[in-house]
């Protein structure tokens, strides 16, 4: 533990006693709050590029705005960029892949990537105590041009993306095999149709056949599969065949994990409100943390309402081993280090407000039919001293409390990302 301030802990000492009296005890809430882990999402710090073909073009959907100079061009500077990033957000953390990222001095094509192509990052994982999750790259690619992948209706390129994902079944399992900590692999795949298909039923029956021959073979449990739903995407606004009904009812028949990305779904709908009725059917669940704006446009996330829900369900659900966090946003327009932290610290604030709720009583309300007890706790918990339990936090665990971490970031910036220049 860390050197804290006499201010910042006198601070803490009487938000304690507050907690204390509704019987909350804040050691205990910390304690469970740095042993969450959140996957952080590699793409934020190069536009979803990869090293594949960095200079090629965006496609299946994935678009990013903004060209704000100093974008991540090889995996040295990425894995330094999220160094940075990481070293400013507290708590246990992972690193999400894309197959994209892999490492290799020749060309390989999506179907025979291997473990060693990822060598690298694991070096870099143990050596920074991380455990990394995975994802096939159903995008940006020919043979996904005309937005369709798994459900494609010629069988030589859906067994194209059948091999890719059954190679990223691999690198997955070796992920976790070689860090000790199961990796996560969340498949997503764009197909769909821009105008209404004549035929909805025959890409998701083909979709079924390639996911059943993917998540069946017998790979190891060092790892975890997931499918990830979506509601529409550019190119695919009237047609999803992977849509979150499917996938729910792939994830419950087949048992893997359902992934629910908080900006695939209606601007109206209550993504919070999801996490309970998959727990029902599910053992673990995917979340994807993202901030949508009128559609998938992955803001980077804060602590808005939406946030704040996510984190509360899953405490109320007492769900903490059975939710895999993960974010997901690419923000060009900004600073790319600076994006990661602000993102990732919402999240653990959010998980951090929930985990300080004064559950037993809440519960004891609801149970008495005591709705005004019950919403007078919820309201009254918004004004309560969270945020000196969050800076003791912070302190406690060496990183900035405040945004003392901004100043790092932007020193960086003037020493290493302006001279990479523009992201072109």
């Amino acid at each position: 533990m860390n050197e804290v301030s006499s201010k910042i802990q006198a601070a803490y000492d009487l938000a304690r006693e507050r907690f204390a009296s509704i019987g909350v005890e804040t050691k205990s809430a910390l304690r469970t709050l740095d042993q969450i882990p959140i996957s952080i999402q590699c793409w934020q710090g190069d536009d979803v590029r990869g090293f594949e073909n960095p200079d090629g073009d965006l496609t299946g959907g994935i678009q990013t705005s903004g060209n704000y100079p100093g974008r991540a061009r090889n995996a040295r500077e990425l894995r330094a960029d999220l160094e940075l990033a990481l070293s400013e957000i507290p708590g246990q953390k992972r690193v999400n892949l894309h197959a994209i990222y892999l490492e290799s001095e020749v060309a390989v094509e999506r179907d025979a990537i291997e473990p060693k192509h990822f060598a690298g990052w694991v070096a870099w994982a143990r050596e920074n105590e991380l455990g990394l999750d995975f994802n096939p790259t159903c995008f940006s690619h020919p043979k996904s041009a005309q937005n369709a992948t798994l459900s494609h209706p010629d069988a030589a390129i859906r067994r194209f993306w059948i091999d890719h994902c059954l190679a990223s079944r691999k690198v997955s399992e070796y992920f976790g095999r070689e860090l000790g900590t199961p990796a996560v692999m969340n498949i997503w795949i764009p197909d769909g149709s821009k105008d209404q298909p004549a035929n909805r039923l025959a890409p998701r029956q083909r979709l079924i056949r390639a996911l059943d021959e993917i998540v069946s073979a017998p790979l190891g449990t060092n790892h975890k599969v997931a499918v990830e739903g979506k509601l529409f995407g550019i190119g695919a606004e009237s047609y999803t065949v992977g849509s979150n009904e499917f996938y729910m009812a792939y994830a419950a028949t087949r048992k893997t994990l359902l992934c629910l990305d908080a900006g695939h779904f209606h601007p109206t709908e209550n993504v919070a409100d999801k996490i309970s009725t998959a727990l029902c059917y599910l053992d673990e669940i995917l979340l994807h943390v993202s901030r949508p704006v009128r559609w998938d446009s992955d803001h980077v996330v804060l602590l808005d309402d939406a946030t704040i829900g996510l984190a509360q369900e899953i405490v109320r659900c007492n769900a903490l081993t059975r939710v895999n966090i993960g974010l997901d946003f690419f923000d060009a327009s900004i600073n790319r280090v600076a994006a990661w932290i602000i993102g990732a610290r919402n999240m653990r604030k959010a998980l951090l407000l929930a985990l300080l709720e004064p559950a037993a009583l809440q519960i004891e309300a609801e149970k008495k039919a005591d709705g005004a007890g019950r919403m007078a706790l919820f309201e009254e918990h918004k004004s309560m001293p969270w945020s000196a339990v969050w800076e003791y936090y912070c302190a406690s665990q060496g990183v900035a409390e405040g945004i003392g971490w901004l100043d790092k970031v932007r020193g960086y910036e003037k020493q290493t990302l302006a001279l990479r220049g523009g992201a072109q």
